[in-house]
């Protein structure tokens, strides 16, 4: 092998334009896999730039050795394919001519493999840039789309890339930050916030894109948030509100940046909303972004009617009823409908539900006492809940007509219990006329009815079944009606302001779904409630019992009441009914749970569904990245807290002395769950999260 003098003068490799018919491809090109920009991409843009990067060829020797005037190409094939492509769509001529560079010394394979390795890709900021540049000399997004080849949406993309903070992209050439990085930072345009987070996260010990975007957008309201789907995103951009778009993760329609305006157009949306719905007559309106669960609880509430429905909507109700049933019966063996005909469904479907859809008509004087609370639905639509009476807007209760009488004749005096005692010596004669009857006699007499109509109720079960349900009913939907003579309440407790947020869970939503469907079948007026429950069928009034008695249930664990005979019993019939809570909607959310507890504890969650090496790599985060990373890997897992788990073994009853301890079957109490103030204090680390902590379920 001849080594070169290395202080002897380079001679470059002769070039030269060679007709394109004098050039094929040569065997030995080292490039085998086809990958990046496909041919016609390629011939494009050589039609469009010319060629702007010369062929390497060597000479076709013949069997002596010498040259036969044609050319082959080792390194420089796709760069031919193109130009064969555009010879055979006649945009170039066989013979024109191509800049080529002649190679003689060396092997070919080393030419083609010199070529391919020796070429530094261009680094992604120097794209990002000429794609700005380019804008910035007057080329529009579908200019520079259509000129590389990409879509409009990789230009913005890369546009948007370019316009984040010099301090970040510097960061990003330097190799501190990978490009995942620097995409997350696109979400806030705001170039002194990010550089702001960037030196507050550059030297952790993890920086997950992730949680750059959460800090990034933690002051701003999602797209997909209730009161931003209320006010619509088209309204809050109108007023001049900023939205925050993510154009490299799906961002469900990114933030708004304003809280304040998103606020100022909630509310007075609502109000306008209230002043339509308080024209209605009601006594009352009361307003908010939602209300705590069982605000409504002791008001008495009120179901209107619907409007008739005039022959006009009969009429088109009807046919559109039948054209419905007519397209169902046609199409209901085809394996799948034709997109104008499950169009159509749609739109008959729709046009039912409007005419379905008509308002309630409520008594007017009952209006005058009633009022109604305007609030937002979970979904963000508006919620109206109309026709609920307070205790002191209910009429007076007149006394009865026969109601008994305090004497003014001298004939006893009252006692505290409300009888009278009377001496026998001083009860009327007969020959005294008609006269009341004392009332001391009343209540013995009563007393003996009370105990003869308890052993008759006992007798039969459908009457007391229906007795007991009347009396529930009267308890739960009619408020402070006292129309039963049974000495028992269904209770229920609410819990809005002890778990906020507890409104909008599912199976919250579900329950007030399903108070609301039995409710809308009773009578407004408490008197006629006995003979409509004497109506019913005897499914319907099972599913009115089961309610009532269900609403009185309360497996709360409360630090001043801590009932662990109660809650053993909630346990058992949470077993027998099966009772799920992660399948009933609850997850470990920051704001449910992870948030508010102990590190130790969210690590002891991880590791009880991930195991113990994930859950180790957490414990070197802070809180509030351990909060967030946590509630993702628990997310869909179905993991649960001990307070919320339902025991899978026969529940054993404690002892009253217990209280202070575990509820049976693994249950602890809410002290036991989360660790004390004092056990917080103890560990820096879990005060991280101002505010968090401080909302820990825990009590000494």
């Amino acid at each position: 092998m001849t080594t070169k003098n290395p202080n002897s003068k380079i001679a470059l490799s002769v070039s030269r334009d060679i007709p394109f018919n004098k050039l094929v491809l040569s065997q030995s090109n080292v490039r085998r896999i086809k990958a990046g920009v496909a041919i016609e991409e390629l011939a494009a843009d050589i039609a469009r730039r010319t060629l702007l990067q010369s062929l390497t060829v060597r000479p076709v020797l013949d069997a002596d050795g010498a040259e036969t005037g044609m050319f082959e190409i080792p390194a420089g094939g796709r760069r031919y394919r193109a130009l064969e492509l555009l010879v055979k769509q006649k945009r170039l001529t066989r013979t024109a001519p191509i800049p080529c560079v002649i190679r003689t010394e060396g092997l070919a394979e080393e030419d083609s493999l010199a070529e391919n390795i020796q070429r530094a890709p261009l680094h992604p900021l120097d794209q990002f840039r000429a794609f700005q540049a380019m804008r910035e000399k007057g080329m529009g997004e579908e200019e520079i789309a259509a000129a590389f080849f990409v879509s409009v949406h990789v230009v913005k993309q890369r546009l948007r890339l370019a316009s984040v903070s010099e301090t970040l992209r510097d960061a990003y050439a330097a190799d501190e930050m990978t490009l995942d990085h620097l995409m997350a930072f696109t979400v806030n345009p705001d170039h002194a916030r990010q550089v702001q987070v960037w030196e507050a996260i550059k030297d952790s010990y993890t920086k997950q894109p992730y949680q750059i975007r959460r800090i990034l957008t933690e002051d701003a309201v999602r797209a997909s948030d209730k009161r931003a789907q209320f006010i619509g995103i088209d309204a809050y951009v109108e007023a001049g509100g900023a939205v925050m778009r993510d154009l490299f993760e799906s961002d469900d329609g990114g933030w708004l940046e304003d809280i304040g305006l998103v606020d100022m157009l909630v509310t007075e949306k609502l109000n306008e909303e209230a002043e339509a719905i308080r024209a209605e007559g009601w006594k009352w309106i009361e307003v908010g972004l939602d209300f705590p669960y069982g605000h409504t609880y002791g008001l008495r509430r009120l179901f209107g009617e619907q409007e008739p429905l005039t022959d006009e909507q009969q009429a088109a109700r009807d046919a559109l009823q039948e054209e419905l049933d007519k397209l169902e019966a046609e199409y209901a063996d085809a394996p799948e409908l034709p997109d104008e005909i499950d169009e159509r469904l749609g739109e008959i479907e729709t046009a039912i539900d409007a005419i379905d859809d008509r308002p309630l008509v409520y008594d007017a004087d009952e209006v005058s006492r009633a009022g109604a609370f305007i609030s937002i639905s979970p979904s963000g639509h508006l919620h109206v809940a109309r026709g609920f009476v307070r205790p002191d807007d209910e009429l007076p209760v007149a006394p009865d007509a026969d109601e008994t009488e305090t004497s003014s004749t001298g004939d006893g005096e009252t006692e505290a219990g409300g009888s009278q005692s009377v001496d026998p010596a001083n009860e009327p004669d007969e020959d005294e006329g008609l006269k009341p009857i004392p009332d001391r006699l009343v209540t013995e007499l009563t007393a003996h009815r009370t105990v003869a109509l308890r052993l008759a109720l006992g007798g039969s079960f459908d009457t007391a079944f229906l007795t007991c349900l009347h009396k529930f009913v009267l308890d739960q939907f009619y408020g402070h009606a006292q129309d039963s003579c049974l000495e028992l309440s269904a209770k229920c407790i609410y819990f809005g302001s002890q778990a906020p947020g507890l409104g909008e869970t599912p199976y919250a939503i579900a329950l007030n779904e399903r108070h609301e469907a039995l409710g809308s079948n009773l009578p407004n007026d408490p008197d006629k409630l006995r003979d409509h429950l004497d109506a019913l069928d005897n499914d319907t009034r099972q599913a009115l019992f089961a309610h009532c008695v269900a609403l009185t249930a309360n497996a709360t664990v409360e630090t001043y009441n801590r009932r662990p005979r109660a809650i053993a019993d909630a346990d058992r019939l949470a077993a027998t009914v099966g009772l799920d809570m992660a399948a009933a909607g609850w997850k470990p959310t920051a704001e449910a749970y992870l948030g508010r507890v102990t590190k130790a504890r969210i690590a002891a969650a991880v590791a009880e569904v991930k195991g113990d090496k994930i859950a180790s790599d957490l414990e070197a985060l802070k809180k509030g990245a351990m909060v967030a990373q946590a509630e993702e890997l628990l997310a869909d897992t179905g993991w649960l807290p001990e307070p919320l788990r339902t025991p899978k073994e026969t529940v054993q009853v404690p002892s009253d002395d217990a209280a202070g301890g575990e509820a049976a079957g693994g249950a602890p109490s809410a002290a036991n769950d989360g660790e004390t103030a004092m056990d917080q204090e103890d560990d820096p680390a879990d005060t991280e999260e101002a505010g968090q902590d401080d909302e820990m379920v825990a009590a000494e």
